[in-house]
């Protein structure tokens, strides 16, 4: 994304869209796998750990639904949104906070980048 605002290849707007969209159905993706796929936990290609799981739980559990809002971190935002699915939050309010997250993430990219 950076490369391609850098470059000048596509407008800021549609990067911000197409980043920030592409994440949050990457998210979607955890959110499914921990509410209907847990049972597939352990295997070689399910993108989180039963370790980084119960440190995401423990996480909703001391701070509720608004640390989606974390979730675009590296190595904690993947777990987060597996844990959301799990705890069978309301996908609306799920997409409300994972988006928010998301979008301010790339929103600070793109304002950083020249």
């Amino acid at each position: 994304m950076v490369a391609a605002a850098l470059h000048g290849e596509a407008g800021r707007s549609a990067l911000f869209v197409a980043a920030t969209l592409g994440n949050v159905l990457g998210a979607v993706v955890n959110f499914v796998l921990g509410r209907f796929l847990i049972r597939f936990e352990g295997r070689r290609w399910f993108p989180v750990s039963v370790a980084s799981r119960q440190k995401a739980e423990a996480l909703f559990a001391r701070y509720g639904q608004p640390v989606l809002l974390l979730s675009w971190l590296p190595v904690i935002g993947d777990p987060l949104t597996l844990a959301a699915g799990l705890l069978r939050m309301p996908l609306p309010l799920f997409l409300l906070f994972v988006s928010i997250g998301k979008a301010a993430r790339y929103a600070v990219i793109l304002y950083l980048t020249p």
